[in-house]
């Protein structure tokens, strides 16, 4: 058998070539990368280098080049155009990413370059694998017409199959505006970088246009816009660098894909530790308030605690945690905003979080301390009820392991709704200073006594004695207890080991749900 032997001056050509055409796609335009430095952002592969464990991206489709021939755009075809594409690892686990660069046609979304970004989306739906995309885009790109919309349509399409199956992040590094922003907006993440990322329908100049509003870009649709305003992101970082870090982080709370569990990490704290600081957390005052990040912290595992949302709806807490180093999703109400009520805002910050956890089989913990929801004509017209059922909806939808705490107050309709044993949660607890109440004492005696205590010499004397009798009847867990709605009465510094024991009991359990297409939430 004979050997084909290469020219050696002929292969050494080739070679050049090769890397000639493989320098000119990493470096399109020296100028262009100078001004996205300027600006004080990475250039799209910087950001992926970044992102990725050293050496291990692998670049897909690096010699793609648009095929448009309107308005002389023939003339100017960069290798790769506008996205960078392929896979690497964060922490040794594998990973899909696209990157645009906004180097190339300003990062504007053709045929081609959304060709690429379907191939490794789809990549990443074939291997089970998360899929990250990093976002810098002045938009549609013009030259195309019509195919750079359909285009986009392709994108959405990939975004919407992929959904709940393996993990979509968006990290916002720069513009996205007008159709490109509903691909991010299906992912289960986004990231915002503060006064360099924008989001918008509508930019200001056509707002003025259309409704005579003055706004610039930062108000209109920056990353803290997004994350205290509209709940659109759901974190907002100083810089790329922090964003990046955040997003590698999150990575370690997430699985591969839906029919994976997420990595367990070795625990450093002791599962059977007890935090006496836990016992006098809650003010004896039903009304003071106390910070419930306090309780997650003193309760997880090494006071760690990942949250989602900070800025919007601070009312409820959602964040992820560890559990003797299983990751877990964390939901709960916060006493020091509003007296952690449930309102609009907060109800669908957190369904939306407990169906994220229950996508990808993470665990959720829920403490409760709701007083009820938001009264209010603009709650009732904008839409509580509906609203108020989306956490309903979610929460019983979920089947994966889920453990309730009630620290202090869980009154009415909010008690069902905090994952409560109703709405089939596995283990529901209670500390002893917790209240299980149709409503707060003095609006129940208000009510029920109202012709008692109108017909009383000392009105005030005898509604205070009511509500004295009325607080030593109901407001403890005893009647919930009794009925078996709460599983157990626990000291507040036992919480951390229950809640190890209760889960360790739960990694096996298996809930079919009915044959059905798909329930119909009230979105």
């Amino acid at each position: 058998m004979t050997t084909r032997q290469h020219s050696p001056e002929t292969f050494d050509e080739k070679v050049a070539q090769l890397q000639e055409l493989r320098t000119a796609a990493a470096h399109s335009s020296p100028e262009a990368e100078e001004k996205q430095h300027a600006k004080g952002k990475y250039t799209a592969r910087e950001r992926i280098e970044k992102l990725l464990d050293e050496g291990s991206f692998q670049e897909l489709d690096t010699f793609v080049r648009h095929r448009t021939v309107d308005f002389d755009m023939q003339k100017n075809r960069a290798w790769g155009d506008a996205v960078v594409t392929g896979h690497g690892t964060i922490d040794g686990r594998r990973v899909c990413v696209f990157s645009q660069d906004f180097t190339v046609f300003g990062g504007s979304l053709g045929e081609v370059m959304a060709e690429k970004m379907c191939k490794v989306m789809d990549l990443a739906a074939k291997i089970g694998c998360p899929v990250i995309g990093i976002n810098d885009s002045g938009g549609a790109r013009i030259q195309e017409g019509v195919v750079s919309l359909g285009a986009y349509g392709d994108v959405f399409v990939r975004n919407v199959k992929c959904s709940g199956v393996i993990p979509q992040i968006s990290l916002i590094m720069g513009p996205c505006a007008g159709g490109a922003v509903y691909s991010p907006a299906i992912t289960d993440f986004i990231f915002m970088v503060k006064e360099t990322s924008h989001m918008f329908i509508t930019g200001p100049d056509v707002i003025k246009t259309v409704t005579g509003e003055e706004v610039d870009f930062e108000s209109l649709g920056g990353a803290m816009t997004h994350n205290t305003k509209s709940g659109v992101a759901h974190l907002a970082a100083d810089d790329e660098d922090q964003c990046i870090e955040d997003t590698r982080y999150l990575m370690g709370f997430l699985p591969q894909n839906n029919l994976e569990t997420p990595p367990r990490i070795t625990p450093t704290d002791d599962p059977d530790r007890m935090d006496e600081a836990l016992d006098t957390i809650v003010p004896d005052s039903a009304n003071k308030p106390y910070d419930m990040r306090e309780v997650i912290k003193l309760a997880m595992d090494d006071g760690e605690f990942f949250e989602i949302h900070e800025h919007f709806a601070k009312n409820i807490v959602c964040g992820f945690s560890r559990l003797d180093g299983y990751a877990v999703g964390v939901v709960g109400n916060q006493p020091a905003q509003m007296a952690g009520v449930l309102d609009i805002d907060a109800s669908a910050k957190a369904a939306r979080f407990v169906r994220t956890c229950d996508a990808f089989n993470i665990p959720i913990i829920t403490f409760t301390d709701v007083p009820g929801f938001l009264p209010g004509t603009s709650q009732e017209w904008g839409g509580i009820i509906r609203h108020g059922a989306k956490l309903l909806y979610a929460f019983t939808e979920a089947t994966v392991p889920k453990i309730t705490v009630i620290t202090r107050k869980a009154y009415g309709g909010a008690y069902d709704v905090m994952a409560s044993k109703h709405l089939l949660a596995d283990f529901n607890f209670a500390w002893p200073q917790a209240e299980v109440a149709v409503m707060g004492p003095e609006g129940a005696v208000n009510i029920i006594y109202r012709r008692d205590i109108a017909a009383s010499p000392t009105p005030d004397e005898r509604r205070s004695r009511l509500m004295d009798d009325y607080k030593a009847r109901f407001a403890n867990p005893y009647v919930a207890a009794e009925r078996g709605y709460i599983d157990d009465v626990i000291l507040p510094h036992e919480t951390r080991p229950k809640l190890v024991s209760a889960l360790h009991t739960l990694l096996t359990k298996r809930e079919p749900g009915p044959k059905r297409k798909h329930g119909n939430i009230p979105l």
